[in-house]
């Protein structure tokens, strides 16, 4: 944020904060601060730690498709009768995460004090069996 003593240098420091300040929810930068992700490798699979502080576990959804985690979380503020000055409560995020090929039928996740914690077990790989080959 600008002091008063830099916009007396700038005169166009007003306007710049006003511009930044009307687009700042579209800069890349910005977005980065939701959804927060550790992921931590174990023997057996992948645990990842979201950060969805605020939602309650009805409003949130995970699918796997394609390699791919997609996360999603969507919230409104209660709508009453009064008139909205600002609403800024309303909020609704989606992410993706390559996690390549993993056993997609065993993914839990779990819900608890904001935290969404998904754990990806790893895809075991089949041995070769030994078989016998006939001599012709």
């Amino acid at each position: 944020m600008r002091t008063l003593a830099n916009r007396s240098i700038n005169p166009f420091g007003f306007f710049n904060d006003t511009f930044d300040s009307l687009f700042r929810p579209f800069y890349t930068e910005r977005n980065l601060e939701f959804m927060r992700t550790d992921i931590t490798e174990t023997e057996d699979g992948y645990k990842m730690e979201v950060e969805l502080p605020g939602f309650d576990k009805k409003d949130i959804g995970v699918e796997y498709e394609n390699n791919y985690l997609t996360i999603r979380a969507a919230r409104s503020a209660s709508s009453d009768d009064a008139r909205v000055i600002r609403k800024e409560r309303h909020v609704s995020m989606e992410r993706a995460y390559y996690v390549g090929e993993i056993d997609d039928l065993n993914i839990n996740a779990k819900y608890e004090s904001g935290i969404l914690t998904v754990n990806l077990p790893k895809k075991v790989a089949s041995k070769p069996e030994k078989r016998g080959i006939e001599i012709q």
